[in-house]
């Protein structure tokens, strides 16, 4: 058997599970979208979407909102954590995904319990003497759960970055006379770029399509693109309308991808 056989049958586990768990739902959803519930082919579905387009505005805005905090939270955090020794950058990364290892619900809950009227927050303003503050239910409360929940997914691909640069170009930096702020800007920030256009992807596209943390830290009261979509399946019994919100929402996420790897692809290996 060649390499080249061999390099094929390798391949076909990998094109099963493509087909079976990537491809097949795309096109199950899109059957859905283009479908009513005779299975009729109509285009209603979609003209329904204008109608949502403050959500879906709404809930870009969220994303972004919570993207851009565990941005400012989580680059510093990945970039100190590069500089200390291999044996503290293993226990601190075995932290930060600590928190991953618990199940998504549970960790909602549990900012409930902290954000809540009688919650842990409010225990201690009273044990100081000061006001309750209304905490759950609020839009802050909703980003709050957005960051708590995705900020390890923009800590670790920063830092694998990070970790792994070439830190003779920072020493060559400085011996041509850049201080700390000139090395950072225009050494260390363009050659993490992939890691940090990594995590935000990855912070983003759940952010935009979340529905529980909505329902639980929001009481219902803040509406997402993720929350009408999963009252579509759930409660209204109208697959089709929620399929057309999915593949809308499927296609301006992949818009989002497509620019910020048009960004990577124009920024890669160079440095300003």
């Amino acid at each position: 058997m060649n390499k080249t056989t061999r390099t094929k049958l390798l391949d076909k586990p990998y094109l099963v599970w493509v087909l079976l768990f990537i491809i097949a739902p795309l096109i199950m959803v899109l059957f859905y979208a283009i479908t009513d519930k005779s299975g009729a082919f109509t285009i209603s579905n979609f003209a329904q979407i204008p109608g949502y387009i403050s959500t879906i505005l709404l809930s870009i805005l969220y994303g972004v909102a919570a993207t851009v905090i565990c941005l400012l939270l989580g680059y510093p955090f990945a970039y100190f954590l590069s500089k200390h020794t291999e044996r503290t950058q293993r226990t601190i990364v075995l932290l930060v995904m600590l928190p991953m290892w618990m199940n998504f619900l549970i960790r909602t809950y549990s900012l409930m319990t902290i954000l809540g009227d009688s919650g842990v927050i409010n225990r201690m303003f009273l044990a100081l003497h000061l006001d309750k503050m209304h905490l759950i239910n609020t839009p802050g409360a909703v980003i709050l759960g957005m960051v708590y929940n995705f900020l390890p997914y923009m800590i670790l691909p920063i830092y694998s970055v990070l970790s792994k640069m070439d830190y003779s170009l920072l020493e060559a930096a400085q011996d041509l006379g850049s201080n700390k702020a000139h090395t950072f800007s225009k050494v260390i920030l363009p050659l993490s770029l992939p890691g940090t256009l990594s995590g935000i992807t990855m912070v983003f596209v759940p952010c935009v399509s979340t529905f529980y943390i909505t329902q639980k830290l929001g009481g219902g009261q803040i509406v997402l693109i993720g929350d009408v979509i999963e009252s579509q399946f759930q409660s209204a019994n109208n697959y089709n309308l929620g399929a057309a919100l999915s593949f809308v929402l499927m296609i301006l996420i992949f818009i989002c991808l497509g620019v910020m790897n048009h960004f990577d692809k124009d920024n890669e290996g160079v440095i300003i």
